[in-house]
């Protein structure tokens, strides 16, 4: 039984930044994590997104397997401050794995552990924030996630290039484009993980923690922390980034 008269240990929270993936999408070059977005690597971004929250004490990188050296030196020339820790660990051949790892990096000390995508590198702080309060106040698994915009088909797929036939189409008001950082208790993370097999159609770590049969929650996500998979996206986030700069000073 604790003692009341103790006061309770403070709440910490970490982020985990799964960047161990190609992207071919964005095309030839480097890994899409460390393609530039004006002028600074997207996984600089992504980690300095986590790291503006004031809860997010530390920030471990999942870098390609071969790669955590080079991305370790990477992020030290862009150093966050004395606030937040910064760990790199090398990731796996699959982004469950990758992210597996990156959780066996957290200290006994974590709580609350922030999974986000290293191709989502202009997520607001108040998103970030407004995870994290959800899962303090009691929700296992939280997602940031905005309404559909464009009205959704349910399709028989067909091999590429051949119209596909329409099967059904789902009520729009019901769903949610759903983003990161996903948020979540640790062990009710931990035990999905080691829980659900790989390839059993979970798409994200939220789908993980549905698949215990625990909730999920929704908190409003933002127009400004889509995920950075095309060129045009790429188009898109140098927009939003020169904005910012231009009436934030936004670095």
């Amino acid at each position: 039984m604790s003692d009341p008269s103790r006061p309770a240990s403070p709440i910490r929270t970490a982020a985990v930044i799964p960047a161990a993936g190609r992207g071919v999408r964005l095309g030839p070059g480097a890994p899409k994590a460390l393609r530039a977005l004006g002028g600074t690597p997207m996984l600089v971004h992504a980690v300095r997104a986590m790291a503006a929250s004031r809860a997010v004490s530390l920030v471990v990188v999942v870098a390609p397997p071969d790669g955590a050296p080079e991305v370790r030196h990477l992020l030290d020339e862009h150093p966050l401050g004395d606030r937040t820790d910064l760990v790199v660990v090398p990731g796996g051949a699959t982004r469950q794995e990758s992210v597996r790892l990156g959780l066996a990096a957290l200290p006994e000390a974590i709580d609350v552990v922030l999974v986000h995508d290293a191709a989502r590198p202009l997520v607001p702080v108040d998103t970030v924030d407004a995870v994290i309060a959800a899962v303090r106040a009691g929700a296992p698994a939280v997602v940031p996630a905005l309404p559909l915009a464009d009205t959704v088909k349910q399709v028989a797929p067909q091999p590429q290039g051949t119209p596909e036939p329409v099967v059904g189409t789902p009520e729009r008001a019901l769903l949610r484009a759903v983003q990161t950082p996903q948020g979540f208790d640790r062990e009710t993370l931990l035990k999905a993980h080691d829980t659900v097999v790989e390839g059993e159609g979970a798409t994200d770590d939220a789908g993980l923690v549905e698949r215990l049969g625990q909730p999920v929650v929704v908190v409003p996500g933002h127009e400004e922390a889509f995920k950075v998979t095309r060129p045009l996206d790429l188009v898109l986030a140098e927009a939003v980034l020169a904005r910012r700069r231009a009436t934030d000073g936004y670095v």
